[in-house]
């Protein structure tokens, strides 16, 4: 499958949010000294006055955006997805979930692809963190697009929202008319034998993956879940219902992430022989993103491979 690259999922952030901040004045933007990495900065150069360095202090981060929500204010938080959600764990639990603020939280160097900074700054926990939190909605983004209509989506609403984008340029997979909402999937490509659901990075390799079962006789369908938390259950069904059969991919640990999700879901409502395609319960090195995406089973050819075996076990 021919891979033609776009802007990084934080190049597309950086760009909705200062369109944001032109549409709606009650937004206010806080980062964590990090403004030149998330793209907040673009924000931060046209409207000073409504953006806040908070500096290398995530828990104060969360704080100070908990205390301007409830002051009627729509605020966007940035930094590094391990430093938020780790770091900043308790304030997003006392600060924003727990009275439900209207604060939106959009991280950058999600996943492993973030490359060379290693383990420290290789965020593979933030999406099990986040959905744990109640009320928050969780999204992974696969490109440009879908991050500039999710953050769109994510300013309309009323509640706290967490979006993770990533450093590297991202492949395209959708257009600026693909129409978004958060909760709703996208079906890319239908099948008969076996869907491959993913998000973020990993559902460009789950189309290339079925362009290569595809060469093999396998019809896989593709399904975008770009929100894990709430999962659009209607369309996972669906598939799991025509394919019989389900493959997860994600740059997310193996636990609390989508395939645990996807999981849970039809184990309820319609179980299906699945096979996951994440990091195996450890972390990473450093590296350039392509050898650790290798290294870690996160390619198409992993998701195939996986989609061969759960085929085995449909039969």
């Amino acid at each position: 499958m021919e891979k033609k690259l776009g802007l990084a999922t934080r190049d597309a952030y950086g760009q909705a949010l200062l369109e944001l901040g032109r549409r709606e004045p009650r937004i206010v933007v806080l980062d964590g000294d990090l403004s030149s990495s998330t793209r907040t900065a673009l924000f931060a150069k046209e409207y000073p006055g409504r953006f806040f360095n908070v500096g290398i202090s995530e828990a104060n981060l969360v704080g100070l955006a908990g205390g301007l929500a409830q002051a009627g204010k729509i605020p966007f938080i940035s930094s590094f997805a391990c430093f938020m959600t780790c770091k900043g764990y308790d304030q997003l639990r006392m600060a924003v979930a727990v009275p439900h603020q209207n604060v939106k939280v959009v991280t950058s160097h999600g996943g492993i692809s973030v490359g060379e900074d290693g383990a420290s700054q290789q965020s593979i926990e933030d999406l099990a963190l986040a959905t744990s939190l109640p009320g928050f909605i969780v999204a992974v983004p696969a490109d440009e697009h879908a991050t500039r209509a999710l953050v769109y989506e994510a300013a309309g609403l009323v509640g706290p929202v967490y979006i993770r984008t990533g450093r590297p340029k991202a492949p395209l997979v959708h257009d600026a008319k693909t129409p978004f909402r958060l909760g709703k999937g996208i079906l890319l490509r239908e099948g008969k034998d076996v869907t491959l659901a993913g998000n973020g990075l990993l559902v460009f390799e789950a189309l290339a993956a079925a362009e290569e079962l595809a060469a093999g006789g396998i019809s896989a369908a593709v399904l975008d879940l770009h929100t894990v938390k709430p999962l659009d259950e209607p369309l996972l069904v669906e598939w799991a219902r025509r394919t019989g059969a389900v493959v997860t991919a994600e740059e997310h640990q193996i636990w609390g992430g989508l395939g645990s999700a996807v999981a849970r879901t039809l184990a309820r409502q319609h179980p299906v022989p699945m096979e996951f395609v994440a990091i195996q319960d450890t972390y990473a090195e450093s590296g350039k993103p392509e050898e650790l995406m290798a290294k870690y089973g996160l390619t198409s050819r992993h998701i195939a491979e996986k989609a061969r075996q759960v085929l085995q076990r449909k039969r």
